[in-house]
C-alpha cells in the first residue's frame, strides 16, 4: 500500500492533536477551559443570516470561479476604504483563507523551494508548504523581544536562490505581535530587491489594540505587484464556518495562474458568497464593540500571565493569541498532565503546545499558544488554574528569567 510523500510529510494539527485527552477529562466529569483553539464566541452579525434566508434561486448553480461580482465589489470597497486600492478584478474569492494560502503556495513553489516565515508561525503553514513539497525557512524571533522581526541583514542572509516569498501573519497568529510600519516596509523592500513575493495573511486586521497604528502590506505603493493579500471573513465577523476568504494582488500574471486553480475547483458556495457579501454591510459599530471586547480579554490575559512565576511573555498587540514561555520541561507533557491529573474544583485548562508552531519540532518545547477567546470570568478561572498547575507540575524547572 503506497501513500504519497506529500501526505506523509504532513503533521497532525498541534491545536487539535490533544483533543482526545480533553475528551477523556470531560468524560470523567471535569470542565475544560479551552485556550487551545481560536474559535470566537462573538455573535455572527444578523446580516449574514438574513441573506441566507433570502437566498432562494430556482436553481443553485455554479458560481463564477473567481467569485460573484457583488462579493468581490464588497471586498473592494472594504479595502479601498482603508487605503488599499484593490478593484474587483484584483480579488479572487476562495473557500476560506486556507484555500487562498494553499493556492498561493502551489502557484509559487516547486518541490524544494523555500519560503521565509517568522517563527513561531501558524501551524497550518507547515501543512500548506508540505503539500507542495516546499520548505519553510524560519526567521528567528523571541518571546523576550515580543516576537518582533530581527534586523534587515539577518533576514536578508536567509534569502537564497530557492526563496520564493516571505510569509507574514499580521497581526500574528500565534504570537500576537503587530508589526511596526518600519517592519512592514522592510519586508516589502527585501521582496522588491530580491524579486520575490510577500504573502500577507491579514485575517486578524481588525484585532489591534494599544500598540500603534496597523499598516497593511497592501498599502505599500511600490510593492503592490508582489504583495499577495490573503484574507477571510472568519474571525472578523465571527463566521469561521462560512468558509469565505480571498486572495488579492495588483499583478495580472499572478492572477492568471490563480484562475487555473479557481477553475479546477469549480466554484465557492454560491449561498455562502451571498451571505458573506452581506457581512460587509455590517455596521462599523459591530467591529468596534468586538475590538473593545477582545482588548478587555487581552488585558485580563496579560494580567493573569504576569502573576505566573517564571512565565516569559509580552503584551499581545493584535489578534487574540499569545505565545508564552513557561518554566517546564515540555508544554505537551504539561498539557496532558494537566488534563489527566490536575484540576481545581473539577475544572482544568487546555492550551496548544508550542513546538507545533515551529519548523523544528524541538523548537518551542517550553512554550504554549494561548487563545483568549473566552469571556472574562472563564478566562480568569482558566488562568488561575494554569498558575496553580505550573507551580504543582512535576516537570517544572528553575524559573526562566525574563
Amino acid at each position: 500500500m503506497h501513500f504519497s510523500d506529500r501526505i506523509q510529510a504532513l503533521k497532525i494539527s498541534p491545536i487539535r492533536r490533544l483533543i482526545p485527552y480533553s475528551d477523556e477529562a470531560k468524560a470523567k466529569g471535569k470542565k475544560v477551559y479551552h485556550l487551545n483553539i481560536g474559535q470566537p464566541d462573538i455573535k455572527t452579525p444578523d446580516e449574514y443570516f438574513e441573506a441566507l434566508r433570502n437566498f432562494h434561486p430556482n436553481t443553485v448553480a455554479y458560481a463564477v470561479s473567481q467569485g460573484i461580482p457583488e462579493l468581490r465589489d464588497a471586498m473592494s470597497n472594504y479595502y479601498q476604504a482603508m487605503g488599499v486600492p484593490y478593484n474587483r478584478e484584483d480579488i479572487y474569492v476562495t473557500c476560506g483563507g486556507s484555500e487562498a494560502l494553499s493556492f498561493v503556495i502551489m502557484i509559487l513553489c516547486d518541490p524544494g523551494d523555500e519560503i521565509l516565515v517568522p517563527e513561531p508561525f501558524y501551524a497550518n503553514y507547515n501543512t500548506f508548504a508540505n503539500t507542495a513539497l516546499a520548505k519553510l525557512r524560519p526567521i528567528p524571533t523571541t518571546a523576550e523581544n515580543g516576537f518582533h522581526l530581527p534586523p534587515e541583514n539577518v533576514i536578508e542572509s536567509l534569502i537564497t536562490s530557492k526563496t520564493r516569498a516571505i510569509w507574514v501573519s499580521h497581526p500574528c497568529n500565534p504570537t500576537g505581535v503587530l508589526y511596526r510600519p518600519d517592519e512592514v516596509e522592510m519586508i516589502c523592500r527585501l521582496a522588491k530587491k530580491h524579486d520575490i513575493f510577500v504573502i500577507a495573511d491579514e485575517v486578524y486586521r481588525e484585532f489591534t489594540y494599544n500598540a500603534g497604528e496597523f499598516v497593511s502590506f497592501g498599502s505599500i505603493k511600490d510593492a503592490q505587484d508582489r504583495v499577495i493579500m490573503v484574507d477571510s471573513v472568519s474571525k472578523r465577523y465571527s463566521a469561521c464556518g462560512a468558509r469565505i476568504g480571498c486572495l488579492a494582488i495588483k499583478n495580472k500574471d499572478f492572477l492568471a495562474q490563480a484562475m487555473k486553480l479557481c477553475q479546477g475547483r469549480l466554484s465557492v458556495s454560491a449561498a455562502e458568497q451571498v451571505a458573506a457579501a452581506a457581512l460587509y454591510k455590517t455596521p462599523k459599530s459591530y467591529l468596534e464593540e468586538v475590538n473593545k471586547e477582545y482588548k478587555m480579554r487581552r488585558d485580563v490575559l496579560y494580567k493573569g500571565l504576569l502573576e505566573i512565576d517564571g512565565a516569559v511573555c509580552h503584551e499581545p498587540e493584535g489578534a487574540f493569541y499569545t505565545m508564552v514561555k513557561f518554566p517546564i520541561d515540555s508544554s505537551e507533557k504539561f498539557i496532558i498532565w494537566m488534563l489527566q491529573n490536575f484540576d481545581i474544583d473539577g475544572e482544568t485548562t487546555m492550551a496548544a503546545p508550542g513546538n507545533g508552531f515551529y519548523a523544528d519540532p524541538n523548537g518551542g518545547v517550553d512554550e504554549m499558544r494561548i487563545a483568549y477567546v473566552l469571556k472574562k470570568e472563564d478566562l480568569e478561572k482558566a488562568l488561575n488554574i494554569l498558575k496553580h498547575a505550573i507551580a504543582a507540575y512535576p516537570g517544572r524547572i528553575e524559573a526562566i528569567k525574563a
